[in-house]
């Protein structure tokens, strides 16, 4: 479903701003989570405010935090719209500050099926300040860290990076390599060992085995 245009009114300068505004969320659809700052581009501070405003008035898009919004997909299961992906503001409000940010060893396990457990809260390593954040339930915590050794590297390369660092190259069999071989993708694995080629040796080792397609009982 698209954003009706006419869902804001006000003067001319803040309609054609508002209907830039209204495109860039249309084109990246539902779901989407983004911050003020996206649509800065598009006109004055004070006329993007505005038409967010009313934007979340109409219930066309929900505020999550201070300055960050989605654009709700509806979940069918609970007749109501779902919850945004906490990856995705971790990484809005990262990018509307400029910080770099990687997963913490704990949340990358997680979210690459290597743990079942599941993290009271999301944990982040930024090169920005700590900050922590709460919405609908889900805690958010960013730690500054000097993250070096995920600078340069892809989010998904740093993801798996962040995971076997925290399990720790004693506990990288052959459990993780099916794992691995399952969650990521061909294209992502051969470009995990590119960039990780002058990383730590046992990690480039374990993605080496990972893209050989190392059987569980090889």
């Amino acid at each position: 479903m698209y954003i009706i245009y006419n869902t804001i009114n006000g003067r001319v300068m803040t309609q054609s701003i508002a209907k830039k505004i209204i495109r860039r969320i249309n084109s990246h659809g539902r779901g989407w989570v983004f911050s003020t700052k996206d649509f800065f581009d598009c006109g004055d501070r004070y006329a993007v405010n505005m038409a967010l405003h009313r934007l979340r008035k109409s219930g066309v898009i929900r505020q999550i935090l201070r300055g960050v919004y989605d654009y709700p997909r509806f979940s069918k299961l609970f007749n109501e719209p779902a919850s945004p992906d906490p990856n995705d503001v971790a990484m809005t409000i990262a990018r509307s500050f400029g910080w770099t940010i990687c997963r913490s060893g704990e949340t990358a396990l997680n979210l690459l099926r290597l743990s079942t457990q599941v993290p009271a809260k999301l944990r982040y390593f930024t090169d920005g300040p700590s900050k922590k954040y709460q919405w609908q339930g889900t805690r958010l915590e960013l730690s500054h860290r000097a993250i070096k050794e995920t600078a340069g590297l892809s989010p998904r390369t740093a993801l798996v990076v962040q995971a076997l660092k925290a399990l720790g190259k004693e506990n990288t069999g052959k459990k993780v390599i099916t794992v691995l071989q399952k969650e990521l993708s061909e294209k992502e694995i051969q470009k995990a060992l590119q960039e990780t080629q002058f990383a730590t040796n046992w990690i480039y080792d374990t993605l080496r085995r990972v893209a050989r397609k190392e059987k569980p009982n090889g």
